[in-house]
């Protein structure tokens, strides 16, 4: 790739990371200094307290985000792949040799993960209103207007989903690109007219803010870490675009244009303190206010988009991880495989949205269940970066605490802002995560179980196959491929075949699919074949997280292996498992009936590996657990 080509294709993915990634943190202003001046927090409108805020909301941006995303985490790639479940899987494949360890860092990664479902439902909520109440700064009469507009925007944000984000992707870095363009325009005409704005930049203005807080600087702080909201979306959206293009467009205009909004929002409260009302709107000339609205409401959606995109990268994570049932999973795109959409989840998200709306009512509202989700998934990433830098990069334990120690302390602090609004909406993102959590953790433990009460009821598959008599048995002349979970154990969908339709193939192939806790297996390691007798082949596809399941597509590299598959000879036999939940078994008598539930309404094996309709053949049996 030449030299020109290269600047290219990184102009594009920056352009195109403004829009996925910055869009959220983009949208922070709209609310963020007038929370932190409510009355909740008991902050007086002084000039020293605007310059203490300003200063301790820039520090916090450079410290939280450029410091430890931008210069730190963005190191700790998998194999190119960023977010929650993709840094829990680096963490515990570092400490893959202390399995208790291992064990403690999965749970964690998993509910770090469920804390992120919180931020999906409730960025767009809080993004849309915040936008749309700059309606009631045109005219109060407005008002009432604002949730049901807001409902109306959110349910059509949702219903677009199933088109997937191709044909609108490459209009969100240019909208997010002039939106963060006016951010940096209104402030620097604000911080013009007062500069002594100017002085927020001394970070010993932000230290002394804090500690004048006393015991009040948990509120204070809780207000804070509103600017930080998206912060995690520079790690999560890594696999996209790449480390470089993130980090030119944080540091060449992201921050820049938050900074200089932060000082102008700040500048304009020291000159007209009655604007607290609503300091973002309020430094747009009225005739400006209606595309003012218009550009914050564009940019609202597109931030919304970002999340709920993230939402079902992780979910598809989830799933092939083995922390969630199958779902149906439609791609959107024919060249990027990153593009899908989650039918299941898109309607859970946007029932968990409309929910935080009708019980929330205002932006100002949902800000006091915005922190906690957010902070808490920050400080599960550091401790993950701990782990990775300490044993899977190989630091000393000095450097490894020098590096992610401070940053602990700092999201313990932010964290602690926030969990003093726990009665005041905090709690709503963490009873989500605590419900998803128990999803998540009763399927990983159920199949764990199922598998184990499948091995134990099975047959060894040697002496079995061995014992077949092709002389004597009926042959079908095809080919038949039964997918397995347990290579050594003979499927339930070949005794059933044999025992109820007396046949037995040509060529019998088991086939299993692995899933690494990897982001991408190269197409030349996800096939091995090992011929076990002159009629049956073990199959073996290992896939990452992020990989494609198609897998009559990943059969067709068999050839080269030396077992030749014709697809039109062909038929899947599959197994489908009833559960029935056994009182003393190893879950608790509910989470096995919920289990067995998630199991019965888990989206078709068939569809989840795109296998041809008119080649499948499905066998049930009843498993007990």
């Amino acid at each position: 790739m030449t030299k020109e080509i290269k600047s290219t294709r990184t102009a594009t993915l920056t352009l195109a990371a403004l829009g996925v990634v910055y869009g959220d943190i983009g949208t922070s202003p709209l609310y963020t200094v007038k929370e932190v001046f409510a009355p909740a927090t008991g902050i007086a409108l002084t000039s020293g307290n605007i310059i203490g805020a300003v200063s301790a909301i820039f520090w916090a941006l450079m410290l939280v985000v450029t410091l430890k995303y931008v210069l730190l985490i963005l190191r700790a790639d998998n194999h190119g792949e960023g977010g929650g479940l993709a840094l829990t899987a680096l963490a515990a494949n570092a400490v893959r040799s202390q399995p208790l360890l291992r064990g403690v860092l999965l749970i964690l990664g998993v509910f770090g993960a469920t804390l992120f479902y919180g931020d999906s439902v409730i960025t767009p909520a809080i993004s849309v209103m915040g936008a749309l109440e700059g309606l009631e700064v045109l005219t109060p009469d407005l008002k009432p207007y604002v949730l049901p507009i807001s409902i109306f925007v959110l349910v059509l944000l949702f219903i677009v989903q199933r088109r997937g984000t191709e044909a609108v992707g490459k209009f969100f870095g240019p909208v997010i690109g002039l939106w963060f363009v006016v951010l940096g325009i209104t402030g620097a005409l604000q911080v013009l007219e007062t500069p002594a704005i100017l002085a927020a930049l001394y970070p010993l203005f932000a230290i002394h803010f804090l500690i004048d807080r006393g015991p009040m600087v948990f509120a204070a702080v809780g207000a804070i870490v509103l600017a930080l909201t998206g912060a995690e979306a520079l790690y999560a959206d890594m696999g996209h675009f790449g480390r470089k293009p993130i980090q030119i467009a944080w540091i060449g205009l992201v921050m820049p244009s938050l900074a200089i909004h932060y000082l102008g929002q700040g500048a304009l409260l020291m000159s007209q303190p009655e604007a607290i009302e609503n300091p973002f709107f309020k430094m747009f000339p009225e005739f400006l206010l209606i595309p003012a609205v218009a550009l914050a409401t564009m940019a609202a959606i597109i931030a919304s988009q970002a999340v709920i995109s993230g939402a079902y990268s992780m979910s598809k994570q989830a799933i092939l991880l083995g922390f969630l049932p199958r779902m149906q999973i439609k791609h959107t795109s024919e060249l990027d495989l990153g593009q899908i959409y989650i039918p299941a989840v898109n309607w859970a998200l946007l029932a968990g949205v409309i929910i935080a709306v009708l019980g929330f009512q205002s932006s100002s509202a949902l800000a006091g269940a915005y922190g906690i989700a957010v902070t808490l998934t920050m400080l599960i990433t550091t401790i993950m970066t701990f782990f990775v830098i300490r044993v899977g990069w190989k630091m000393s334990l000095g450097l490894s605490i020098a590096a992610t120690g401070f940053f602990a302390l700092l999201d313990i602090l932010l964290f602690a802002g926030c969990i003093i609004k726990f009665f005041e909406g905090g709690w709503f993102p963490i009873l989500m995560a605590l419900i998803l959590f128990t999803i998540m953790t009763t399927w990983g433990k159920g199949r764990e179980l199922l598998v184990a009460s499948i091995h134990s009821d099975g047959l060894e598959l040697m002496p079995f196959i061995q014992s077949i008599d092709f002389q004597t048995s009926h042959v079908a002349q095809r080919t038949a491929i039964y997918a397995v979970a347990n290579s050594a154990i003979v499927p339930q969908a070949l005794l059933h075949n044999m025992k109820h339709n007396q046949v037995v193939h040509q060529k019998n192939i088991l086939m299993t699919v692995q899933f690494e806790e990897l982001p991408w297996v190269d197409t030349k390691d996800q096939l091995s074949v090992v011929q076990l007798t002159d009629h049956f082949w073990k199959v073996v596809i290992r896939l990452g997280f992020m990989n494609d399941t198609n897998i009559p597509k990943i059969l067709t590299g068999c050839k080269e292996l030396g077992l030749d598959i014709v697809p039109f000879e062909t038929t899947y036999f599959l197994s489908r498992e009833t559960v029935v939940p056994t009182p003393g078994g190893g879950m608790m008598q509910w989470r096995e009936k919920l289990f067995a539930t998630m199991s019965r309404n888990s989206s078709d094996i068939a569809e989840f590996f795109k296998l041809p309709d008119n080649s499948v053949v499905e066998l049930g049996t009843r498993v007990q657990i």
